[in-house]
């Protein structure tokens, strides 16, 4: 048998079976033509892209919101000294915190990167490095990138140049089997992108005919062809006069009657259906539904314990994920004890009162100094603020100090017998 034969047959064998009826259990619901015996046509419903997902306003919000806030978030490079971490300035803490490169600042640059993290699924920047060290942060197209393996080195050709894996920070949203490719959550939750925006064509197509849906003339059927004309004229007139109140509504014929022709979408639960499809779209983030503006579940007490779930169960992630990108990448492995971490307390603060009262609690337990407290609120350091301070009314049990004059209390005092004591003896054995 010829190979064109062979793949002929194999292409048929493999291609969708079709039915004459739904009851016919040979093909199962899962074909690709069973829910065309429904009136439901997967080929009418809207393409979805980068950029045909971002009409939708859950999706829009999600990849704006995260991406604005850890391109927010301060980064700053330190080093491990025998007095501890200290902050190292100089152009590394330019480049990785003040302006990466020479055309963009650091928001905007963080911005565009987690942008592409959260809408393609993948963000990439390369490292410009000179003789004095680390010189700039370039961002990298992950569209047109082309990632590609030879045993176990990888390199990343773009725009004509291929790049070393130690050069290219490289933060995926999740791999694929092989390592390299990877998913994107527009692409894996294109189903409910795709959902939500026929609900966004149908309402929109639905309102902008006034809100009345299609018209059926019932009754007798019209003899000729010209009454039937007339009879289509008719039904013309009445949509249109309910489109426009200024426009007198064209009487029924007598025996007729106009009734609407599909479903209703109150009876359909509309508004229910674009609620949930902002919970699933939320779901793919992994955002709180309230941070999708979606406020219908949230009350005073829940929306700070969503706060802090975004910034242990997201947020934070994210920024190790990135932290651990740009340690391997700008220092190596054998770095000499620097390192780059982002600055998550500005995004549990809370209120005023909570956060003054944390202050003050570090401060009384030496766990911060009283510039240092002052710097977390952008306040200039003040003279002997640079100490740490404690607490001195709690000391060790049994060494509080008691009334003037009277020595400190020890724990090996015996107490003096009862004057009386010997008599109750005495009496309990009579």
């Amino acid at each position: 048998m010829a190979i064109k034969d062979w793949f002929s047959r194999q292409t048929a064998h493999n291609a969708p079976e079709s039915r004459a009826s739904p009851e016919n259990e040979a093909v199962p619901v899962s074909a690709e033509n069973f829910l065309a015996f429904f009136g439901v046509q997967s080929g009418n419903l809207p393409n979805v892209t980068i950029d045909t997902a971002l009409n939708v306003p859950a999706v829009f919000a999600a990849v704006a919101f995260l991406s604005r806030t850890l391109a927010a978030l301060p980064r700053h490079a330190y080093r491990d000294t025998k007095g501890g971490a200290k902050r190292v300035g100089g152009k590394l803490e330019t480049v990785v915190n003040i302006a990466p490169n020479d055309i963009m600042g650091s928001f905007k640059f963080w911005q565009y990167f987690w942008q592409q993290v959260f809408s393609g699924g993948r963000g990439l920047a390369w490292i410009e490095r000179t003789p004095q060290g680390i010189d700039a942060l370039w961002p990298m197209d992950p569209s047109k990138t082309n990632i590609k393996r030879v045993g176990f080195t990888v390199t990343y050709e773009f725009d004509g140049k291929t790049y070393p894996a130690r050069d290219v920070i490289d933060v995926p949203f999740m791999l694929q089997t092989d390592g390299l490719k990877h998913y994107g959550p527009i692409t894996k939750a294109a189903k409910a992108i795709q959902l939500a925006l026929a609900m966004n064509d149908y309402g929109s197509n639905f309102f902008a005919g006034g809100g009345v849906p299609p018209l059926a003339l019932k009754g007798p059927l019209p003899t000729g062809a010209e009454a039937m004309k007339r009879a289509q004229a008719d039904i013309k007139r009445s949509v249109d006069a309910a489109k426009n109140a200024n426009e007198p509504i064209f009487p029924i014929p007598p025996g007729y009657d106009l009734d609407p022709v599909g479903l209703d979408p109150a009876k359909g639960q509309m508004i229910e259906a674009r609620r949930f499809q902002v919970e699933e779209i939320a779901r793919v983030w992994q955002l709180p539904p309230v941070f999708l503006q979606d406020l219908s579940r949230a009350t005073f007490s829940n929306v700070e314990q969503q706060d802090l779930h975004l910034v242990k169960h997201l947020i934070g992630q994210w920024a190790r994920a990135l932290e651990d990108e740009m340690n391997l990448k700008m220092f190596g492995r054998g770095n000499s004890g620097r390192y780059i971490e982002h600055a998550l307390d500005g995004l549990m603060r809370g209120d005023f009162k909570s956060r003054i009262e944390g202050i003050a609690r570090a401060i009384q337990t030496a766990q911060m100094t009283p510039n240092e407290a002052r710097a977390l609120e952008n306040r200039p350091a003040m003279p002997n603020g640079n100490d740490l301070l404690v607490q001195g009314a709690t000391v060790p049990l049994g060494s509080q100090p008691t009334d003037a004059g009277q020595g400190v209390a020890s724990s090996t005092d015996e107490d003096p017998p009862a004057a009386n004591d010997n008599q109750e003896d005495e009496a309990e054995a009579a």
